[in-house]
C-alpha cells in the first residue's frame, strides 16, 4: 500500500503551510509527558519539513476529552517536550480552528513551527464534519497523515481534511509502517508466524482469520487461550472463557487443520485466584488447573515451546500480550516472548510488533532496538492485519504509476 501513495517526498514544502496530522496521544502526569515514543517517531518528517523551509502546522488529538476543553487534555505539555527534541520554538495555539488560529497559522514563516489545541476538543473532529475539516483545511497549504495510529478513523483531521485541502500526502512513519506490515503480509519471508494474545478471541478472530491464509504457524497465548481450550474439552478452571465463541474456536481449529497451518497452544500457564495479583500464583500444566484457580500468564514450559517455534522463523508478526501483563507478577510470558522474538531478530528474521502492550513489553524489556519495527498504531495495525482499508491511507493521494 505504501508504494501506491504519494510521500512527503512528492512534494515542495518551500514557503508554505503544511497541515500535520501527528500522532501525539501520549501519557500525561502532573503537566509532563511521561512516554515520548510517539514524539519521537514522528521528528524525521517534521525535520525534513523545516530542512526545506515550511511553515508546519501540527495537529492531534489527546486522550478522550467530553463535551468540551479540558485542561488535562491539553497539548501543552506536549509542546514543551517537542521543543526539547527540536531544539527550537513550538508555538502553542489557543484552539485548533477559528480566526485567531487562521492568523497564528498566516503569521508563520519559514521553519517555524505551530501545535494546534487537542483536536477532539470538538466533537465534529470525531463526527467527521466537513464544516469543521473545512476549517482545519484553511490553515494549511499541503497536508501530510503521518498519524498511523489515528489512520484506522474516519475523522475530520484524517479523511475529512483531504477532500479540501490538496495535496494530500503519507508522512516517513506512516510510510514506515505501511511497508514492514504491508511486506509481512504480502511478501514475507518464510516460515511465517503469527504470535497473537490478548483477552478475547471476539476481538481477535477477524485477525486470526485473515492470518490463516497467510501465516505457516500461529502462536495463541494471552486469556483468549481458554476459549480454545474449552473448544478442546480442555479444563479452563475460572479463567475467562467467552461461552459464545467457543463454535468459533473450534472453528478456527478446523479452518488451521484444513490448511496446513501449526496452531500451537499454551501446555502450561500460571494460576492464580486472583487477576489483580492479590492472591498467590504457581505455575500449572494446564491439565491440573484447579476449579477455583484462573490463568492469568503463559507458564515458563509454554515459553520455551513458542521459544522452539520461532527459532527458525524468517517473519513474525506480534499482537498482544501473553498474560495480564499489566500485572508485574503476570508479566512473564509476555516479556518472554519479547526476548525469545529479539533472539530471532538476532538471526536475521524480520520482528514486526503492533499493539500497546507488546510494544510496551518491547521497551520494557530494553528490547526496543533489537526489534525490526514497532508499531505506533495497535487499533490501526490490527485491523491492517485484517486486511481491512483504513479511511487514513485510502484518502491520501496515490502515486503515480511509473
Amino acid at each position: 500500500m505504501s508504494d501506491r501513495k504519494k510521500s512527503v517526498q512528492d512534494i515542495d514544502p518551500a514557503g508554505k503551510r503544511v497541515l500535520v496530522r501527528v500522532d501525539f496521544n501520549v501519557p500525561v502526569k502532573d503537566g509532563a509527558v511521561t512516554d515520548d515514543t510517539r514524539i519521537v517517531a514522528a521528528i524525521p518528517t517534521i525535520r525534513y519539513l523545516l530542512q526545506r523551509r515550511a511553515r508546519v502546522v501540527l495537529m492531534s488529538h489527546l486522550g478522550r476529552p467530553k463535551g468540551g476543553p479540558d485542561a488535562k487534555n491539553s497539548l501543552k505539555p506536549v509542546a514543551a517536550r517537542r521543543e526539547r527534541l527540536l531544539r527550537q520554538p513550538v508555538a502553542c495555539a489557543v484552539d485548533c480552528v477559528g480566526e485567531g488560529v487562521e492568523a497564528a497559522a498566516r503569521a508563520l514563516e519559514d521553519g517555524q513551527v505551530l501545535l494546534l489545541e487537542n483536536l477532539r476538543f470538538h466533537p465534529e473532529e470525531e463526527a467527521n464534519d466537513a464544516g469543521f475539516a473545512q476549517r482545519l483545511a484553511a490553515l494549511g497549504e499541503l497536508y501530510v497523515n503521518d498519524a498511523f495510529g489515528t489512520a484506522h478513523r474516519a475523522h475530520a483531521s484524517t479523511e475529512g481534511v483531504t477532500r479540501f485541502l490538496k495535496p494530500a500526502v503519507a508522512g516517513f512513519l506512516m510510510q514506515k509502517e505501511l511497508d514492514y506490515l504491508g511486506r509481512a503480509l504480502d511478501r514475507p519471508a518464510r516460515p511465517f508466524v503469527a504470535v497473537l494474545g490478548g483477552a478475547k478471541i471476539s476481538g481477535k478472530i477477524d485477525v486470526i482469520t485473515a492470518l490463516l491464509g497467510k501465516v505457516d504457524r500461529l502462536l495463541v497465548g494471552g486469556a483468549m487461550m481458554f476459549t480454545f481450550l474449552r473448544a478442546q474439552g480442555r479444563p479452563t478452571g475460572r479463567s475467562l472463557v467467552e461461552e459464545d465463541r467457543v463454535d468459533m474456536a473450534r472453528a478456527v481449529l478446523e479452518q488451521a487443520a484444513a490448511r496446513k497451518v501449526e496452531l500451537v497452544l499454551p501446555v502450561d500457564c500460571v494460576a492464580s485466584a486472583a487477576a489483580d495479583g492479590t492472591a498467590p500464583a504457581r505455575p500449572v500444566a494446564l491439565a491440573g488447573l484447579g476449579p477455583d484457580e484462573m490463568g492469568v500468564d503463559i507458564g515458563p514450559e509454554t515459553v520455551k515451546l513458542f521459544t522452539s517455534r520461532l527459532r527458525d522463523a524468517k517473519t513474525v508478526v506480534w499482537n498482544g500480550p501473553m498474560g495480564i501483563f499489566e500485572v508485574a507478577a503476570f508479566a512473564a510470558g509476555t516479556l518472554g516472548v519479547a526476548r525469545a522474538l529479539a533472539e530471532a531478530g538476532g538471526r536475521g528474521c524480520v520482528t514486526v510488533v503492533g499493539g500497546g502492550d507488546s510494544v510496551a513489553a518491547v521497551q520494557q524489556a530494553g528490547l526496543g532496538e533489537r526489534f525490526t519495527h514497532l508499531s505506533t498504531g495497535g487499533g490501526a495495525s490490527l485491523e491492517f492485519l485484517e486486511g481491512k482499508v483504513l479511511p487514513g491511507v485510502a484518502a491520501l493521494d496515490d502515486a503515480e504509476e511509473a
